[in-house]
């Protein structure tokens, strides 16, 4: 499968800090890849590099081949971007908003009229062709930017916190859509924080914090061998807490502690009854493991940030 990101050793400096700390990725031709992490992670920082809008500081990045130090500007009229906000001009309508973001792009207008068109009906947009911007609702608004963001038939569709503060019927519409691109357009490159999102979407993700990856791989995977295949969470005394992390571990539970829980990650094979006879707990919860299990793990604390 052909790569078609190449990321060798990047780093990102602001100052003296580094928010991305010498990272390496690839990603592949018709794959969604998610960069997976809490606010201030990096997220936001390695997807500008790869688009163009933010110079490296060191290491090397290539996007569709091209080196990202050199070639920023050729690389930007290949891909399309499309930004957490959403930076529509209010003063033109729909229609009239592609047109103008064509025009940026130096997309001859007899060749960006038809291909707004063909958006328009892609997006269900139609009937708001004409309708100014501050006339549109919020999930409006975000089909428009993801059209926008696709005028120039790009080869590498990057989107930052797609379905960031959208309703959960909208929220579902754009999972739906980002699949249907994948599928005939090819690949997608997404920051995001919600957990359901990307083991919905992305074949494969990276999980950042502090400008590092924690973890890369197929979220099923991750999951897997990284928790189980079943998490037991079972609140307990604090003054319990003791006794009963000594018990699990000497019959060899896998477990973390969140807060006054214990968080028992089970193997394929092991049984959550064995575990319910180890540890009293008057509030059980049985349930699959998901990526906020991973980061949790990993980091010592969820993806919204708050330590356990």
């Amino acid at each position: 499968m052909k790569t078609i990101v190449e990321a060798k050793g990047i780093v990102k400096r602001y100052g003296e800090k580094n928010v991305v700390d010498g990272i390496d990725f690839e990603v592949s031709r018709g794959e969604i890849f998610g960069l997976l992490g809490p606010n201030g992670a990096g997220k936001s920082s390695v997807m500008k590099m790869m688009y163009g809008a933010s110079a490296i500081s060191e290491g090397e990045l290539f996007v569709i081949g091209l080196n990202a130090k050199k070639n920023f500007r050729e690389i930007k009229s290949r891909v399309g971007v499309i930004p957490q906000e959403d930076g529509l001009d209010e003063e033109f309508t729909v229609f009239e908003n592609l047109m103008l973001y064509a025009g940026y792009q130096l997309i001859d207008k007899n060749v960006a009229r038809p291909r707004a068109e063909d958006l328009l009906r892609l997006m269900h947009l139609e009937d708001h062709r004409d309708k100014f911007i501050p006339e549109l609702s919020g999930g409006l608004r975000r089909r428009l930017t993801i059209a926008r963001g696709m005028i120039n038939n790009p080869e590498v569709l990057f989107l930052d916190e797609p379905t960031a503060g959208l309703d959960p019927d909208i929220r579902l519409w754009v999972w739906e859509f980002l699949e249907k691109i994948r599928a005939e357009m090819g690949t997608v490159v997404l920051t995001t924080h919600y957990m359901e999102e990307a083991e919905r979407l992305c074949d494969r993700v990276a999980i950042l914090e502090n400008g590092k990856i924690l973890a890369l791989g197929a979220p099923a995977q991750l999951i897997l061998s990284k928790i189980g295949a079943e998490v037991v969470e079972l609140k307990v005394e604090q003054k319990d807490l003791g006794y009963y992390l000594e018990r699990l571990k000497e019959n060899n539970f896998r477990y973390q502690v969140v807060g006054s829980s214990i968080n028992v990650h089970l193997d394929e094979g092991q049984n959550n009854q064995d575990v319910l006879s180890l540890v009293f707990s008057r509030q059980v919860t049985i349930r699959r493991p998901n990526l906020n299990d991973v980061f949790l793990r990993l980091a010592g604390h969820n993806l919204r940030g708050e330590p356990v």
